[in-house]
C-alpha cells in the first residue's frame, strides 16, 4: 500500500525546514514521522481535502506550517525560496503494489507523495495503450489508496512507444481517457497522435520534456486544479456537486508554454493568434493564460503586465472562466467579472485600479474610449474569447483606442487623423491575445504573425482534424446531404422492391423535387424528417435548427410550421424563432418580434429551448455562432451560406453529448457539395460520405460481414429481445455482454490483420447504415436488428479504446430501444445472400493523391467536351474497369514476365475490352473514354502500377 515513501517524505522536510521540525521533534518525540504521515493522510482524504491541495498550500500543525512541496519563485531575487525548490526529491519506483493483486509498471513521487502512475506497454511485444486502458478499467479497484480520487495519484498515464492517454480518476470500466499526444502533422492538417522520427521514440517528448523536474512542478503548481461543477435537480430542487481534476491537454500546456515564453522576450510588443477548434477546452485554457500573465516576469525581473482583460462575445460573461480561475488560485480580488449591472464607469474604475484580472464583454468597450485617461503608464494583456466575431469592425478599434488613451494636444485635423490611424494599430502597451477556430483573413491580418514564406499565419493551432480524430467534437460533414441528393434516394429505395418501408417513414419518401421556393413543401420535409429520423435520437431529447434566409423567412417558416403540425394533429413537436428587432410581413400591418411570437423575453430563449417542450429552432442571423447546444442533431438549411460562416453555422452541431453517442444529420436546401467544401477546406479536409451513397450497398456490406461468420444470428436475435425490453435487470446485462463476447472471440480467432478489417468493416456498415436511416425511409427489421448487435459489439470492443469506455447502462439509456417495439416493425421477407459485384467507391475509393489527380483530369474533360462527369461516377467507372481487368488472365501472364513498362503495352490494349464489357453499367462515361485514346490514357493510366503490382503477386 505504497503511497507515502517515508525516507523520501522527511529527508525533504528536514532539509527544507530543520527550525519546524525540530520544534515538532520536542512535541511528538519519536511519534513524529507516524504523526506526520497520519495527519497527511487524513487531510488528503477528508471530503474537501486532496493530495493537490496539500502539495500546493501544506499542512498545519500544531501552529507550525510544513510545506510538502516549493514551487518557482516567479523571480530570482528570493535566493533562499530557489534554493529550498531545488530540493524538491523525485523518485521513481518500478513495479510498485498497490495492493495485494494490483502491480503497476511505474509510479513517480514527488517529495515522498505519489503523484503519477504509469502502465506501459511495448508495441514490439504486440500491446499497445490500448492494453493499458484495458488495465487501468478491468484490473485496477479504483477505490484503492493509490488510485482514490483526489488523495491518490493526480493522474495515470497508458503509454506505449506510439501514443499516451491519460486519466485524472478511476470509475472501473467507464473510465473515461484523454489524449496526451501532441498531434501529428502541420497547421490545420495536423491530426490525432504523434509524429514518427528515425532516431527516436514518438513518445520521447515524455521523458525529454513533461517529466523534468521543472515540468512537473509547473504542472502540479500552476496547472492542475479541482473543476467542481453545480447541476439542479428540476424535481427535488436539489443541488449536486460534482469534481474533477483539471489536467492539461498537451495543446493546452504547450500554447501556454509558449506564450508566456514569447512574451517574456518580447514584451508588450506582439499580438498573438491562437486558432484552437472548438474541443479544445478553450475557456482553460484562457483561464490558465490569464492567471499566468498576472505574475509573468521579464528577464530583469520586472512585471510585464498591470492588468489582464478578458473580452468574450458572450452578454454574460462565461462563469466558467472564473470558477476555473479561482480552482487556479484563491486569492480574493484576483478576479472581477463586470457582469449587466456594470456600467461603463465600473468598467473605467477597474482598469485604473489593483485587479489584476477583468472579465468583461466587448460591447463595453466602446462606452470607455472616452473615459479612461493616462492609461499609457500601464500594460494590458487583452485576450479575446472568439476573436472573429466582432474583432474586424468598431467595438476592436475601439479596444485599441481606449487602452492607449494619452494626453492629447490639439491639433490640426490631419495630426487628428494620423493619430487616430496610430491609435487603432497595435499599442505599444497593450498585447492581444485573440482565441478562435475559424480565423477569418482579416483576423489572421490583425493578429497573426508572418512566417518564413512571407504569409501570416497563427502562433498556435489546434486543428479541427485532430479535435475530430481524438473525439473532442463531431465530424458535422460526415452526415452532410443535399436535397437533390436525399430525394433521389428516396426515389430509388420506393423503386426497389427488396426495400421495404414503414407508413411513417413513407411520407418522406413520396417527396417531390422542389422546383422553388415552397414553404409549405418544405415545412412538411423538414417536420417529418424530423419526427421519423431525428426525434429518437439521444433518448428522445434530440433539437434540430432550422437556419432561414431572412427575419421574414423565419416568420413564415413558422406560421407553416404551425399549420402543418396542426393540420396533422401533431403535439410532440414545437418550434421557436430567433431574430432581432422587428418585422413585418408584405400584406400584413401586424409587428413580429421574437418575443411576441414566442411568448416570453428574448434572453430566456436558450434556457426554453433547453427543454424538452420544444424541439425545433428557426434562425435568422442569429445563434448561428457561439451557441452551444448539444442536443442539436439535424440541421436544415435554406439560405447561401459561404465561407466562415458556413463552417460557424455547421458546427453549431459538433458538440458531443455524453453518454449518448450523437449522429447529426445536415439537409441542405441551397448550398452545393462544392460550396460547403470549399467553405471548410481552410479549417478542415473531409470527405463527404452522401456524394457517393447508394441504398443498396449497405446490402453488400451486410454479406461482406456475414461472410466473416463472427455473428451468430440467435445471439442477434436473443440480444435485441433483452434490449426491446421495458426493464432490463443486472442478468439481462451479464447475458449481454455474454454474446458480445462470444461474437468478440470468434473474431479474434483470426490473425490481427483480419481482426482490424473486420472492426474496420463493422464500423463502415454501421456509419453507412446511420447515414441510410437518417436520409431516407429505408426500414429492414432483420437489418436493424443486426445494426443494434454491431454497435453494442463495437462498444464492447471499444473498452480499450481512450474516451469512457464501455458503459451498458449508459448505453441502453442513451439508446432508448423502448421507443421502438418490436411489432411495429414489418417483418422483412429479405434473405441476405453473400453478392457478388464489382466493388464500390464507398467500400474502396483512391487514395486521396490519385482522387485529386482524377479530380484534375474530370475537370479538364468537363471544359473539354462541355460535360459535366460527377468525380464519384469517374471513381466507380474506375473501380469498374480495375475490377475487369484483375480478371484477365492475359494481363497476370503480362504481370509475371515483363516490366511495368512493358506491361502497359498489353494493358492499354486490353482496356477496350473491358471498357465494351462495363458499357452497359455506364455508357455515357465508357463511350467517351472508347472513343478518345489521350483522354483513356489519362484516366487510366492512374491504375497501371497498382494493377502490375497485384497481378504479379497473384
Amino acid at each position: 500500500m505504497l503511497v507515502i515513501t517515508w525516507e523520501m517524505l522527511f529527508k525533504f522536510l528536514n532539509d527544507t525546514q530543520p527550525e519546524e521540525m525540530e520544534a515538532l521533534r520536542k512535541i511528538y518525540k519519536e511519534d513524529l514521522e507516524a504523526t506526520i504521515v497520519s495527519f497527511i493522510n487524513a487531510e488528503v482524504t477528508k471530503a474537501r481535502g486532496s493530495l493537490l491541495d496539500v502539495l500546493k498550500h501544506g499542512i498545519e500543525m500544531s501552529n507550525m506550517k510544513l510545506e510538502l512541496m516549493y514551487t518557482k519563485p516567479a523571480t530570482t531575487f528570493n535566493r533562499e525560496l530557489l534554493a529550498k525548490y531545488e530540493k524538491n526529491i523525485f523518485s521513481v519506483m518500478e513495479e510498485v503494489w498497490a495492493s495485494d493483486n494490483e502491480r503497476i509498471d511505474l509510479v513517480i513521487f514527488l517529495n515522498g507523495l505519489a503523484i503519477m502512475s504509469f502502465e506501459l506497454k511495448c508495441n514490439a511485444a504486440g500491446q499497445s495503450y490500448q492494453d493499458a486502458i484495458y488495465q487501468y478499467r478491468v484490473d485496477r479497484n479504483p477505490k484503492t489508496r493509490l488510485f482514490w480520487f483526489k488523495a491518490g495519484c493526480l493522474v495515470n498515464y497508458a503509454m506505449d512507444l506510439e501514443q499516451v492517454y491519460m486519466t485524472t480518476k478511476l470509475s472501473g470500466n467507464s473510465t473515461f481517457f484523454l489524449p496526451f499526444n501532441m498531434g501529428n502533422g502541420e497547421g490545420v492538417y495536423a491530426g490525432a497522435g504523434n509524429p514518427t522520427y528515425q532516431d527516436k521514440y514518438s513518445v520521447s517528448y515524455m521523458w525529454e520534456d513533461i517529466l523534468k523536474k521543472d515540468t512537473v512542478l509547473d504542472l502540479i503548481s500552476k496547472f492542475v486544479f479541482i473543476e467542481t461543477k453545480e447541476s439542479k435537480d428540476e424535481l427535488t430542487g436539489k443541488t449536486k456537486k460534482s469534481e474533477n481534476i483539471i489536467f492539461p491537454r498537451y495543446h493546452q500546456l504547450d500554447v501556454i508554454r509558449r506564450l508566456l515564453a514569447d512574451v517574456r522576450e518580447n514584451g508588450t510588443t506582439q499580438n498573438y493568434l491562437i486558432q484552437h477548434s472548438a474541443g479544445s477546452g478553450k475557456t482553460n485554457s484562457i483561464a490558465w493564460l490569464a492567471h499566468r500573465l498576472t505574475s509573468l516576469h521579464d528577464t530583469n525581473n520586472k512585471i510585464i503586465f498591470d492588468n489582464i482583460i478578458i473580452v468574450t462575445d458572450r452578454v454574460v460573461v462565461d462563469r466558467q472562466l472564473q470558477k476555473a480561475i479561482m480552482g487556479m488560485e484563491h486569492k480574493a480580488g484576483l478576479i472581477r467579472v463586470m457582469d449587466d449591472k456594470c456600467n461603463s464607469a465600473d468598467l473605467a474604475i477597474a482598469l485604473n485600479g489593483n485587479t489584476k484580472i477583468i472579465a468583461t464583454t466587448i460591447q463595453k468597450f466602446p462606452y470607455i474610449v472616452d473615459s479612461v485617461a493616462d492609461l499609457k503608464k500601464k500594460r494590458f494583456a487583452v485576450i479575446i474569447d472568439e476573436a472573429h466575431s466582432s474583432t474586424a469592425g468598431k467595438d476592436m478599434a475601439a479596444v485599441t483606442m481606449s487602452l492607449g488613451a494619452g494626453d492629447q494636444e490639439l491639433g490640426d485635423v490631419e495630426d487628428m487623423i494620423t493619430d487616430e490611424i496610430r491609435r487603432n494599430g497595435k499599442q505599444a502597451n497593450v498585447s492581444i491575445f485573440a482565441f478562435t477556430a475559424t480565423p477569418k483573413p482579416t483576423t489572421i491580418q490583425l493578429f497573426g504573425r508572418l512566417n518564413t514564406k512571407g504569409q501570416r499565419e497563427a502562433f498556435h493551432i489546434y486543428s479541427m482534424k485532430q479535435a475530430i480524430e481524438e473525439g473532442f467534437i463531431l465530424d458535422v460533414l460526415q452526415n452532410y446531404t443535399t436535397y437533390n441528393t436525399f430525394y433521389q434516394i428516396n426515389k430509388e429505395i420506393e423503386e426497389d422492391p427488396r426495400c421495404r418501408t414503414t407508413d411513417a417513414k413513407r411520407q418522406i419518401a413520396r417527396f417531390v423535387e422542389l422546383h422553388e421556393v415552397n414553404i409549405a413543401q418544405r415545412v412538411e420535409v423538414i417536420v417529418e424528417h424530423f419526427r421519423t429520423t431525428v426525434m429518437p435520437e439521444l433518448g428522445g431529447m434530440a433539437k434540430a435548427m432550422v437556419i432561414t434566409t431572412s427575419r421574414q423567412g423565419a416568420v413564415k417558416y413558422r406560421q407553416a410550421f404551425e399549420d402543418y403540425t396542426k393540420k396533422k394533429g401533431y403535439t410532440d413537436i414545437k418550434a421557436l424563432v430567433a431574430f432581432s428587432g422587428k418585422v413585418k410581413l408584405p400584406d400584413d400591418e401586424k409587428e413580429y418580434t421574437e418575443a411576441s411570437i414566442n411568448g416570453f423575453p428574448e434572453d430566456r430563449l436558450t434556457k426554453v429551448f433547453d427543454t424538452d417542450e420544444y424541439q425545433v429552432l428557426l434562425v435568422a442571423n442569429k445563434y448561428q455562432t457561439g451557441f452551444d447546444q448539444p442536443k442539436l442533431c439535424a440541421m436544415y438549411v435554406l439560405k447561401k451560406l459561404k465561407g466562415v460562416s458556413a463552417v460557424q453555422t455547421l458546427s453549431r452541431l459538433n458538440r458531443i453529448c455524453p453518454p449518448f453517442e450523437k449522429k447529426t444529420f445536415v439537409l441542405d436546401f441551397v448550398n452545393s457539395y462544392e460550396d460547403i467544401k470549399s467553405a471548410f477546406a481552410p479549417y478542415y479536409t473531409t470527405t463527404l460520405l452522401s456524394n457517393s451513397v447508394t441504398p443498396t450497398a449497405i446490402y453488400d456490406l451486410e454479406a461482406q460481414i456475414d461472410a466473416y461468420t463472427v455473428l451468430d444470428p440467435d445471439d442477434i436475435e436473443k440480444a435485441n429481445n433483452l434490449l426491446y425490453k421495458l426493464n432490463i435487470s443486472s442478468k439481462d446485462k451479464q447475458k449481454l455482454t455474454f454474446y458480445f463476447k462470444r461474437s468478440k472471440n470468434m473474431i479474434e480467432a483470426y490473425d490481427l490483420l483480419k481482426q482490424h478489417e473486420i472492426v474496420a468493416m463493422m464500423r463502415h456498415f454501421v456509419r453507412f447504415y446511420d447515414f441510410l436511416l437518417q436520409v431516407s425511409c429505408f426500414e429492414d427489421t432483420d437489418l436493424h436488428k443486426k445494426y443494434n448487435f454491431i454497435t453494442y459489439l463495437l462498444a464492447y470492443i471499444n473498452i480499450q479504446h481512450p474516451g469512457g469506455g464501455y458503459n451498458l447502462d449508459g448505453k441502453i439509456k442513451a439508446t432508448n430501444f423502448v421507443q421502438k417495439k418490436t411489432e411495429e416493425h414489418i417483418k422483412s421477407d429479405l434473405v441476405a445472400q453473400p453478392v457478388l459485384k464489382l466493388p464500390t467507391a464507398e467500400s474502396f475509393g483512391l487514395t486521396e493523391a490519385k482522387e485529386e489527380r482524377l479530380s484534375q483530369i474530370i475537370a479538364e474533360i468537363n471544359s473539354r467536351t462541355g460535360k459535366a462527369y460527377d468525380n464519384d461516377i469517374a471513381v466507380k467507372a474506375m473501380l469498374q474497369i480495375r475490377d475487369i481487368l484483375m480478371k484477365s488472365d492475359k494481363l497476370k501472364t503480362s504481370a509475371k514476365n515483363n516490366t511495368v513498362k512493358d506491361f502497359e503495352f498489353s494493358y492499354f490494349d486490353d482496356i477496350d475490352e473491358a471498357l465494351i464489357e462495363g458499357l452497359e453499367q455506364n455508357q455515357d462515361f465508357f463511350s467517351l473514354l472508347l472513343s478518345n485514346d489521350e483522354i483513356k490514357r489519362q484516366v487510366l493510366g492512374i491504375f497501371t502500377e497498382e494493377i502490375y503490382r497485384s497481378l504479379r503477386n497473384t
